[in-house]
């Protein structure tokens, strides 16, 4: 059984490549992939495959049901693309301006929707049941995911297993990592209010650019002054923004930038410190401000038993050659929701692309597209090895 799954995925390999680069050439951003989702549909409709349209958004559900009764296994795929202009010069460019799939997730559709075609050949063979979740706006919170599973997308599962194409794993790899794998990602925005005045009388002014630059050193203390050495964090200001003529002195300035965390005390402590360094450097210049801190997903937190699984499964998986523990990542990723209601775990997948590697969300990004086939053939043997598992 499990070497015909991987025949079949091997000989539709190309199937995969053509979705896959028809995918890149049309992608669309977050909350907006309505021609996305459409394509999704048809594709199983085509196929006479059951599905939920809609679901939560612009998700898609598809449900494969073998010949005898067993467990309900999830596997999970995103599908949004971001905001940056396609630099690549491949016959698959993007062909939307300043859209492009910068992340992989066109190789996730790509590898779920063949796997979907295969498994769903092989039902008279399978055991229990098998859900495609097609994930929509993974990228820009609040994102995707709740929303799927407040609309019921994980009713009845047992078991949930997701993986990421990654450019910065050699091919032939898979990375696995039991607990914390993937960081909460929370945002915040400050505005600093001064009074704006003249650059030649600085006295009679309250100089909103130097309490803003104040506070964004003052900030870069707080993981390593504040958060115990024995954890992760990190925060960073990706945004400073006062503009006004260079003969004036700023009346406000605006910060925005990122945390990310895995303890959920060290998340508070953040927040909490965050305020209390804000408002004392405020005082300091005879400012006000104004502060929101919007969390974001949660960390993406792995199950032991169905990582151990996952590993024993990808170690037999032909083609895999090194199977190895993950790093923290401290990238976030709405899979995290998924695993606050049910066990499962989240994996990388060797992408990277031979000549020049380009990371994730770079404008030149891409990757090795042999990896969606180890994507399939992976989550495949999982979902079908799983309904042994006690």
């Amino acid at each position: 059984m499990n070497m015909e799954l991987v025949e079949k995925l091997d000989c539709a390999f190309e199937d995969m490549v053509v979705i896959r680069r028809y995918l890149h050439m049309h992608p669309e951003v977050s909350f907006k992939e309505t021609k996305t989702a459409q394509y999704i549909q048809d594709f199983y409709a085509d196929l006479g495959i059951p599905f939920q349209a809609n679901v939560g958004g612009n998700g898609v559900v598809a449900r494969v049901k073998g010949a005898k009764p067993g467990k309900t296994v999830a596997l999970r795929a995103d599908f949004d693309a971001l905001p940056i202009q396609d630099e690549k010069d491949v016959p698959y460019k993007s062909t939307v301006d300043g859209v492009m799939h910068a992340c992989g997730h066109d190789g996730h559709t790509a590898a779920l929707l063949i796997l979907a075609r295969t498994m769903n050949q092989l039902k008279e063979q399978l055991t229990g049941e098998y859900v495609f979740v097609h994930q929509h706006a993974e990228e820009y919170a609040p994102g995707g995911a709740k929303p799927m599973i407040e609309a019921g997308c994980l009713d009845g599962v047992d078991v949930i297993f997701g993986t990421h194409l990654w450019s910065l794993i050699p091919f032939g790899t898979i990375e696995y990592k039991s607990g914390p794998i993937m960081a909460a990602a929370d945002r915040f925005e400050i505005t600093v209010q001064g009074r704006g005045g003249h650059g030649a009388n600085p006295h009679q002014a309250k100089d909103a650019i130097v309490a803003a630059s104040q506070l964004v050193v003052n900030l870069q203390q707080l993981v390593s002054r504040r958060v115990n050495p024995t954890e992760s964090a990190v925060l960073s200001v990706g945004s400073f923004v006062a503009e006004n003529a260079f003969n004036i002195i700023a009346d406000s300035a605006k910060l925005a930038g990122t945390v990310r965390t895995f303890n959920p005390e060290v998340r508070d402590l953040m927040e909490n410190e965050l305020k209390r360094v804000i408002e004392g450097t405020c005082i300091a210049n005879d400012c006000t401000y104004s502060f929101k801190y919007d969390r974001g997903y949660p960390p993406v937190i792995n199950h032991k038993l169905e990582t151990e699984f996952l590993e024993k499964v990808a170690s037999e998986v032909p083609g895999v050659e090194n199977v190895q523990e993950s790093i923290l990542h401290m990238i976030g990723e709405d899979f995290g929701y998924y695993l606050e209601e049910i066990p499962g775990t989240f994996f990388f997948t060797g992408a990277m692309p031979q000549g020049e590697v380009f990371p994730h969300h770079s404008p030149k990004f891409d990757f090795d597209e042999r990896a969606m086939l180890l994507a399939a053939k992976t989550l495949g043997l999982a979902a079908i090895q799983y309904q042994n598992e006690e």
